[in-house]
């Protein structure tokens, strides 16, 4: 034990850093649980001061929130928008991979993986800022071509007819790059000799696509999916903060923005906290289920 001790001592120190962020950060503030139970008020000035003395009113906040209707909204919202990001977070990305994988130019793949690649290392504060400027109804290029062709401008952004979409392939333009390089990492692990026996007995591309490519690389299919879906109740807060206004709250309002302007703008903090902790019981329970589930269907585990 000494000598295995000694041997991993630099694999301790260097996930230290990162075990001390995470203490402060997410570990010490969960103290702060406790105002999802209390009638938090702030007593003379000091916030320290109203943590210690508020009044304890059990569940009268959890009662609260559920009786509101933006809490309803909100959660079907969340839902809504979570699921369809999920969906297409999963089918785009392998179609793309399954593309790219037939492109036998080295230079073109490399170009067109770096392309898709790249808004993902772009915050949604820039990618945001292009969205609003593309999709202006005013000087948007977007509305300019849809002037062209007779159309009367549209407000993508301030519609609850289009805002859900527009959510849904902004996050694909981001996102789908980075799962199709972990989809193509997968392909290359299937045997060219399988390739090859199939091209002896006649088959066309599309046929070795579908009886060797996907069969093989099905597992890493079900991990991702699976390990998905503890990000049902993560609609994407940055996401939507920087794109959303009052006139889509409809569609686009999710538990995220509803803490936000419940606590920060309204300074409701009970009730914020209540919202925050109800999401974080719940997606606790559901990442629970998708590890299980990662176990069960592809052999997936953490320890």
């Amino acid at each position: 034990m000494r000598k295995r001790w000694i041997r991993e001592l630099p694999l301790h120190a260097m996930i230290l850093p990162s075990f001390i962020l995470a203490i402060i950060f997410s570990y010490i503030p969960m103290v702060g649980i406790v105002i999802a139970f209390q009638k938090f008020t702030r007593i003379r000035g000091n916030g320290l001061m109203g943590f210690f003395n508020s009044k304890w009113v059990g569940f009268d906040n959890f009662t609260y929130i559920f009786m509101l209707p933006d809490t309803v909204q909100a959660i079907k919202n969340t839902v809504i928008i979570a699921s369809l990001k999920i969906c297409t977070g999963l089918i785009v990305p392998i179609i793309i991979a399954l593309l790219l994988n037939e492109i036998r130019i080295a230079l073109i793949k490399r170009g067109i993986q770096t392309l898709i690649y790249l808004p993902h290392f772009l915050s949604w504060i820039i990618l945001g800022g292009i969205l609003i400027d593309i999709l202006s109804p005013e000087t948007g290029i977007v509305n300019q071509l849809l002037g062209y062709l007779g159309v009367e401008p549209i407000f993508f952004l301030g519609s609850n007819h289009w805002f859900r979409p527009v959510l849904i392939v902004s996050d694909i333009w981001k996102e789908f790059g980075f799962s199709t390089i972990v989809y193509l990492a997968a392909i290359t692990s299937v045997s060219p000799i399988l390739y090859e026996a199939a091209l002896i007995d006649g088959a066309t591309r599309w046929q070795q696509t579908r009886h060797i490519t996907l069969p093989t690389i099905f597992p890493i299919i079900i991990l991702m999916l699976t390990l998905s879906l503890g990000n049902v109740l993560n609609a994407g807060f940055d996401q939507i903060f920087t794109l959303y206004n009052a006139t889509v709250y409809e569609t686009g309002d999710v538990l995220d923005t509803l803490v936000y302007r419940t606590g920060v703008v309204n300074a409701q903090y009970s009730v914020a906290t209540a919202i925050g902790l109800f999401k974080s019981v719940v997606s606790l329970l559901l990442i629970s289920i998708s590890y299980w589930l990662a176990y069960r269907l592809s052999n997936y585990r953490i320890f």
